[in-house]
């Protein structure tokens, strides 16, 4: 497991379980063992079981967890997900961190999952943004990959992306594209520029400066998109951005764009109903 994931898991055990688990502590005498299982309570796509079954064993190596799905399969109300056999005080103890990543997780792979079939008919790809909750973004977008989505910038140090304040601080679209390029010279690497642009002028702009690899078409409607997919005509990749919703993804997509971002994939997903039952 990453150790970015180790130190997630160890965070969160921190929280939750503190010293100790003491309603168990009370009831269980200790040497009492048990088998429970995962139900779903909800169709969805399921995320999170290699992350369970990590959280299980931290806590209690003697705890064996057997699953019943992968991780990425659709799975519908009623279905068993996996289950869990050893230390029944491990177990509860362990129930509600296990509980908070599995259904997060799969609440972003089924919304991401949900986008990418509505777009599934054209050539366009579904990507998530940075609008994560904060220390949760691998997991987050780790799921979104289970959804069918790919994966955008995970931190700022994976591209150049000049947004409007960066060119306003530069003094022009221009200015900020040059600026990125002398940067990267310097460093020796070989990040990729995109530029967030607003309307056909802006774009434009872009086009005539050269060097870029992708354009953010922000917030632009179905007939501004379909212009700047015939203007850019494959000098840069495209991407839509903004007030992106299920109903409207599919009309943007078909306007030929290479890419939608969409921020709801993680910034406001409902986790899916998801339980641990004794036998």
């Amino acid at each position: 497991m990453d150790n970015l994931v180790k130190n997630i898991v160890n965070l969160a055990i921190q929280e939750d379980i503190r010293n100790g688990d003491i309603t168990t502590q009370a009831v269980f005498q200790g040497n009492e063992q048990t088998k429970a299982r995962f139900w779903c309570k909800e169709s969805g796509v399921i995320a999170g079981l290699e992350l369970a079954d990590y959280i299980f064993n931290t806590i209690d190596p003697d705890i064996r967890f057997i699953k019943h799905q992968k991780d990425g399969d659709k799975v519908h109300e009623g279905d068993v997900l996996a289950e869990v056999n050893g230390p029944a005080d491990s177990i509860l103890t362990a129930e509600r961190t296990v509980l908070n990543f599995m259904q997060r997780m799969s609440g972003v792979a089924t919304k991401t999952a949900l986008f990418a079939e509505a777009i599934s008919h054209t050539k366009t790809k579904l990507l998530d943004t940075r609008k994560t909750i904060p220390g949760h973004r691998y997991l987050d977008k780790w799921a979104v990959r289970l959804g069918g989505g790919k994966n955008h910038r995970y931190c700022l140090d994976d591209m150049y992306l000049i947004k409007e304040n960066h060119i306003a601080v530069a003094g022009g679209i221009s200015n900020a594209i040059h600026l990125c390029l002398k940067h990267r010279e310097r460093n020796g690497f070989e990040w990729k520029i995109e530029v967030e642009v607003t309307n056909h002028d802006e774009l434009q702009q872009v086009i005539d400066t050269g060097h870029v690899d992708f354009v953010l078409l922000d917030n632009m409607n179905i007939q501004q998109l379909s212009k700047a997919v015939t203007m850019t005509a494959g000098k840069m990749k495209t991407e839509a951005s903004g007030n992106m919703t299920l109903e409207r993804l599919p009309k943007v997509a078909e306007t030929g764009v290479d890419f939608i971002s969409v921020g709801a994939l993680t910034h406001s997903v409902a986790a899916l109903d998801i339980s641990l039952i004794f036998d």
